[in-house]
């Protein structure tokens, strides 16, 4: 017989909790890639390997926390713990993939949408994934038509966050992109499940069917991680005064003998030994060369 669900059981306190947890995880993924874009190369694969943990974490954790309002009526649920944290490994090692195709080669159309396909395609897999991890009395289908849907909205979405995680400049643009993916990852979570239909054994008869016990101990791992991850990103310095520009280096202006350089004004034009008022106020050719090269400037002895 056909199976009773509510994917509400705790109102809207769980899809409102899952939808933060997915902006979170989408905030700190951006900013870090945007710190990788501003960072030496050593150091860009650990940027780009935190982004996508973030965003993996924060998509795992946001579909857990949106099953903890799934029962069906007929049967209690539970999750197999081997693939439940196989699913999670699936989300950051396939948004990883993305991440770094677009870190190393940038939000041109080609490498974009592979990355944005294939990251795509290994959220939906996670979903499904975690979907399968599930235990019952009975057994799990799905509409397909409703399914190709949820895999269609889950590629727009890893396409549109890789190609912000490039592409976003400052603090204000990137938690708005952040915000625009909470509701594209949420959405094609509650897409997926607006497939499902269950079929409990006939043995079974209305029980309570909540995971909360089961799925609660699960979610500890990631969310600690999504702290950690905010505490590194919240007192990283460039991030925090918004300095996350890719460096450019500064132009010089070329000295009089056509090399380009910084000026040599004579420390002795500049401080009289005991001589009366610096040559500041009194030698016009010095205040005139520190004027044209500005902080460019470097000192030495008089021969």
């Amino acid at each position: 017989m056909h199976g009773t669900i509510d994917g509400f059981s705790y109102g809207m306190v769980t899809p409102l909790v899952g939808y933060v947890m997915a902006c979170l995880g989408s905030a700190l993924g951006l900013r870090c890639t945007v710190r990788s874009l501003s960072t030496d190369r050593p150091r860009k694969p650990g940027w780009l390997a935190l982004g996508a943990a973030s965003i993996g974490c924060g998509i795992w954790t946001m579909h857990f926390i949106a099953m903890l309002g799934f029962q069906v009526r007929e049967t209690t649920i539970s999750y197999d713990a081997s693939l439940t944290f196989l699913s999670l490994l699936v989300a950051v090692l396939v948004v990883g993939v993305g991440v770094f195709i677009v870190g190393y080669l940038g939000a041109r159309p080609a490498p974009l949408l592979v990355a944005g396909v294939f990251t795509g395609l290994g959220v939906a897999g996670m979903h499904y994934l975690g979907m399968a991890a599930m235990r019952m009395k009975g057994q799990l289908g799905y509409a397909p038509a409703v399914v190709v849907v949820s895999v269609l909205i889950a590629v727009v979405a890893a396409t549109a966050a890789l190609w912000a995680a490039v592409s976003i400049r400052g603090f204000r643009a990137s938690l708005g992109a952040s915000v625009v993916m909470g509701v594209a990852v949420t959405g094609m979570h509650y897409t997926g499940m607006a497939a499902v239909s269950v079929r409990v054994d006939e043995a079974s008869h209305a029980v309570d069917g909540s995971s909360l016990l089961n799925v609660l101990p699960m979610l500890v791992g990631p969310l600690i991680f999504l702290v950690l991850a905010a505490a590194v990103v919240m007192f990283d310095p460039l991030l925090i005064m918004g300095d996350d520009e890719p460096r450019r280096p500064a132009h010089r202006k070329p000295t009089p003998d056509g090399e380009f350089g910084a000026a040599r004004i004579d420390i002795g034009d500049v401080v009289g030994a005991g001589e009366g008022p610096s040559s500041w106020e009194t030698n016009p050719e010095v205040l005139d060369s520190y004027s044209s090269h500005g902080s460019h400037r470097s000192y030495g002895a008089r021969r």
